[in-house]
């Protein structure tokens, strides 16, 4: 499955690729792809300045700033405009290099915040927002400069960041209990999503594992969402779709059977439902 790789990312911020298992970017000219993809690194985005609209998996966020934004590989993204006045510092890392000398190479899949569960950005206020200004600054003036330990300074740095962003979170507990994240029946049934969608496209499926009528189960999540439980699924499926037909090594058959339909033209109509075009037209949207 193709990923953004650190080199695209350095070609689209327009930066020199130093090293090819980070990428530090100081941007106030946010190139927007706006097409859903994956990305082989990690990113934590700081949003200095300006808003930016963020779609990370099924969520869509307004980030106003200061905020941090932290996506894992296996999280589909993309960015819209919403201000003209953005201006943001990335890190973008592999795991190899920021767990090159560390023994734990799980370290980062204990962090809700890079994962599929909605918890993407983070408000900064008061003390942390000073903190993690200071790490971004740390970071670049590193970056720009010779040290014979720059590698070595900025996985230091990171390791910094996703401690703090982790305390920053912990503090915001219960104020995050009782977001829409917070919810449990949505939590639960958001979880078993984002395991089965790829297999499981029947609302009953979904509905049997929390012990509830189909129709309840849509009723009590479009009560809390605004969407109900079967177009979370639906929404599920076409962004997986979107982000296979970017890959043009895979035919459209293939994809229709990776996303387990019966056929190819299941999937094509499938997919023109909720699209208004088919595959092959979005394919050629790309170009």
């Amino acid at each position: 499955m193709k990923t953004f790789s650190l080199s695209r990312h350095s070609r689209l911020f327009a930066v020199p690729d130093h090293n090819k298992d980070y990428l530090f970017v100081d941007s106030s000219d946010q190139p927007y792809h706006e097409e859903p993809y994956r990305a082989e690194s990690y990113a934590l985005a700081y949003i200095k300045e300006g808003s930016v609209k963020l779609n990370a998996g099924l969520t869509v966020t307004d980030v106003v700033a200061p905020a941090i934004i932290t996506l894992g590989p296996s999280v589909i993204r993309y960015f819209t405009k919403n201000s003209d006045a953005l201006k943001m510092d990335v890190i973008f890392f592999k795991d190899s290099f920021l767990l090159e000398r560390y023994a734990d190479l799980f370290f980062l899949f204990k962090y809700d915040f890079f994962g599929n569960n909605g918890l993407h950005v983070l408000p900064l206020k008061d003390n942390y927002f000073i903190k993690i200004n200071k790490i971004y600054e740390l970071i670049q003036q590193t970056q720009e400069g010779s040290n014979y330990y720059k590698d070595e300074l900025i996985r230091n740095y990171i390791f910094a960041l996703v401690y703090e962003i982790d305390g920053y979170y912990r503090e915001l507990t219960l104020e995050a209990s009782s977001s829409l994240n917070g919810h449990p029946l949505f939590a639960k049934f958001r979880q078993l999503l984002s395991v089965n969608y790829m297999k499981e496209h029947k609302l009953d499926f979904y509905a049997d594992l929390l012990f509830l009528t189909p129709k309840s189960l849509s009723a009590a999540i479009k009560k809390h969402t605004g969407r109900s439980a079967g177009k979370w699924i639906d929404d599920a499926i076409i962004l997986e779709a979107k982000v296979l037909l970017q890959n043009k090594t895979l035919t459209v058959l293939q994809i229709s059977e990776m996303l387990n339909f019966s056929d190819q033209s299941v999937f094509g109509k499938f997919f023109r439902t909720n699209t208004n075009m088919s595959p092959i037209e979005y394919r050629r949207k790309l170009n």
